[in-house]
């Protein structure tokens, strides 16, 4: 007996002396459904390194952008991985606060990720960020409401098609909106659809000298559209909907059609989750005739900074969390359907993939139709198709995007918030050098 208690305390010390051994990596990432899922699935990871362990702070996106900017950019040190956006990436890697990832492992086969979303995760041929998943956004649609509406959705519709479906569509004594957009406040939740929206429409955030577009006309037509549109056809209470308020509304059956980010796809065409899973079609996103649809370009991603002192462990997990392994281990557990979109060129070759996700064509279609460095109708300085690739922009878009909510609620007319997104634009351009 004295000898079994005392091989227990050696093996009990033994573990304690591992546990104080293991390295802790802290890891901030949104609360999407993908990431969320992720999260559930670390014990893979674990198993091969027992040696890591992980710590998790899961931030709604407006909090974590502004969470992870600030740390990063007062060397706060609180992360070892950062879930980053293709807007981050290039601007943070030439301010060297990303470590490159050139320690993925033989195994991970960076030429295969899409080549649209590497190149907007990389710098002087350089890999900063790994793709978690890539998106751009198109039209998710009831085919049954489209059907008793008597129309039929093209595969590349006009706005002028989705006012009218919308209007059709919409039924208040039954709960149902014609369309679902984001209202929602910041630079990644409203002014990602309002700026892919308005380069199909023409606008721009800055003409080839800087000076801010917002008292232009393509702006005011983007801008009354969606204004008008939303309160015709749109959820009440839309300025308070993102992502993940659109998304259990469209879930729910309560809209019509939803103008969103591709990675959606799974979630309503989800028969665990979604009322309507087998009714939804889908569409490239709109546009005017003008050769630019209003759909963007965007990946999450995840980052090592450059101040971690663990950047082995956590280039480990960044090589887990996007690799074909992780692919095949989400189809193991949840189904070919919901493995994370947009990011390699072999799941979309997959006939598995394609037999499991109707959604599939269309979103490769739209991940190709977007072009970051040619976003608008007319020329800009700038690179980004929701985004302009520039430091000011985080806090500007943000300002614009509350102008426009407001706008939306009711609180501002339109021609008010284009004013006032002019005035702050040029100031903040004034400021930032960029005009006199």
């Amino acid at each position: 007996m004295k000898l079994r208690t005392l091989t227990l305390g050696l093996l009990s010390a033994s573990a304690l002396a591992f546990a104080a051994h293991a390295e802790s990596i802290t890891i901030a990432t949104v609360n999407n459904g993908d990431m969320v899922r992720m999260q559930k699935l670390t014990d893979d990871f674990t198993k091969a390194n027992p040696d890591i362990q992980l710590n998790w702070v899961t931030l709604e996106e407006n909090v974590l952008r502004e969470r992870v900017t600030t740390d990063i950019a007062t060397k706060g040190g609180q992360y070892d991985v950062m879930t980053i956006g293709t807007y981050e990436v290039p601007i943070w890697a030439k301010q060297s606060w990303l470590l490159p990832l050139d320690k993925l492992g033989d195994d991970y086969d960076a030429k295969d990720i899409i080549p649209a979303i590497a190149g907007g995760l990389s710098v002087d041929g350089k890999l900063y960020a790994a793709p978690f998943y890539g998106e751009s956004s198109f039209v998710m649609y009831r085919k049954d409401l489209m059907e008793k509406a008597g129309l039929k959705m093209p595969d590349a519709p006009t706005w002028d098609f989705i006012k009218q479906a919308a209007d059709k569509m919409t039924d208040r004594a039954s709960g149902v909106n014609g369309v679902c957009l984001r209202g929602k406040a910041g630079w990644g939740e409203n002014m990602a659809f309002l700026t892919a929206m308005s380069n199909s429409f023409g606008a721009r955030w800055f003409d080839e000298n800087w000076k801010p577009q917002f008292d232009q006309p393509e702006w005011k037509k983007t801008l009354q559209f969606y204004v008008d549109l939303m309160k015709a056809d749109g959820p009440e209470g839309a300025s308070s909907n993102g992502f993940n308020e659109n998304l259990a509304l469209f879930q729910q059956g309560k809209c019509g059609m939803w103008i969103d980010a591709t990675v959606a796809a799974s979630f309503v065409s989800d028969p665990k989750n979604s009322t309507v899973a087998d009714k939804v079609g889908y569409a490239l996103a709109p546009d005017n005739g003008l050769g630019k649809r209003g759909n963007w370009l965007w990946a999450w991603s995840l980052a090592i900074p450059a101040g971690t002192q663990k950047a082995d462990a956590a280039e480990k997990f960044v090589s887990w969390a996007t690799s074909k392994h992780y692919a095949e281990l989400v189809a193991s557990k949840e189904g070919w359907a919901n493995v994370p979109p947009g990011t390699r060129s072999s799941l979309y070759a997959n006939p598995e993939y394609q037999k499991a996700a109707p959604f599939a064509k269309m979103t490769l279609d739209s991940i190709n139709a977007a072009d970051p460095t040619h976003p608008t109708v007319k020329p800009v300085p700038y690179v980004g198709v929701q985004f302009v690739a520039i430091p000011e922009f985080q806090g500007l878009g943000t300002t614009v995007g509350q102008l426009f909510s407001a706008a939306l609620a009711g609180q501002s007319s339109v021609d008010d918030a284009l004013k006032q997104a002019q005035d702050a634009a040029t100031a903040a351009m004034t400021e930032g050098g960029y005009i006199k």
